[in-house]
Parts: C-alpha cells; sequence; structure tokens
C-alpha cells in the first residue's frame, strides 16, 4: 500500500486559483506516476491531469483544462501539484490523487492507478 492524502481544496470565485497537493508515502515516490482526477456531483470519476516518473518531463491533461492547469511534483517533498487557474463553476469537484506504479507511462485510465486519496473538495462560486 502506498498511503496518499490530498490538500488544498476549498471555495474560490469563479476567476481565482487554488494549489491542490497531494503527499504519498514510502521512498520510491520518484518511480511512481501520479494523476488526479474528479467527481462531480452527480457525475462519474473522470481524469483531469498525470505526470509520469522522476523529472516527470510527460503530462496530460483533459481537454477541459488545459491551459488552466499544470501539474509538477517534487521528489524531495513526495509530493505532487496540481495548480489550478481561470476557475470555472464547473470544475467544482471532489479532486481525487492517484497512483500508478508504472511509472514511466502517463496514465489517464482510472485502472491505471492503484492507490488513491480520500480527495478534497473544490467549490467554484460566486
Amino acid at each position: 500500500q502506498v498511503p496518499v492524502v490530498e490538500s488544498g481544496g476549498g471555495l474560490v470565485q469563479p476567476g481565482g486559483s487554488l494549489r491542490l497537493s497531494c503527499v504519498a508515502s514510502g521512498r520510491t515516490f520518484s518511480n511512481y506516476g501520479t494523476g488526479w482526477f474528479r467527481r462531480a456531483p452527480g457525475k462519474e470519476r473522470e481524469f483531469v491531469a498525470a505526470i509520469n516518473w522522476r523529472s516527470g518531463d510527460s503530462t496530460d491533461y483533459a481537454d477541459s483544462v488545459k491551459g488552466r492547469f499544470t501539474i509538477s511534483r517534487d521528489n524531495a517533498k513526495n509530493t505532487a501539484y496540481l495548480q489550478m487557474s481561470s476557475l470555472k463553476p464547473e470544475d467544482t469537484a471532489v479532486y481525487y490523487c492517484a497512483i500508478d506504479r508504472i511509472g514511466q507511462r502517463v496514465a489517464s485510465s482510472r485502472n491505471q492507478f492503484e492507490h488513491w486519496g480520500q480527495g478534497t473538495q473544490v467549490t467554484v462560486s460566486s
């Protein structure tokens, strides 16, 4: 098991920004890929962004967040980040971080990720 804990969610006005953090325990974090997913009320959990292992030189984003969200990682802190800007009401959701043990790929399907956090709520509203 790889314990995963998200933080940084909250209430923000449309057009605002938030940065989510994902801390994964263990000494091999740098060998894992990391992804962010979200689930809006009444909808299925959907892919948001992902980053591959080590230097994180490959990323992928859902079309709905391209140009607004940025995923990154700091292996020294065992932490991945999701910087969210120009937030819209439709970004309101519970955001989940997930770990992919096959770190060299950039995964985007839920079944490619083995370890999940409990989620952090993001609400975009005026």
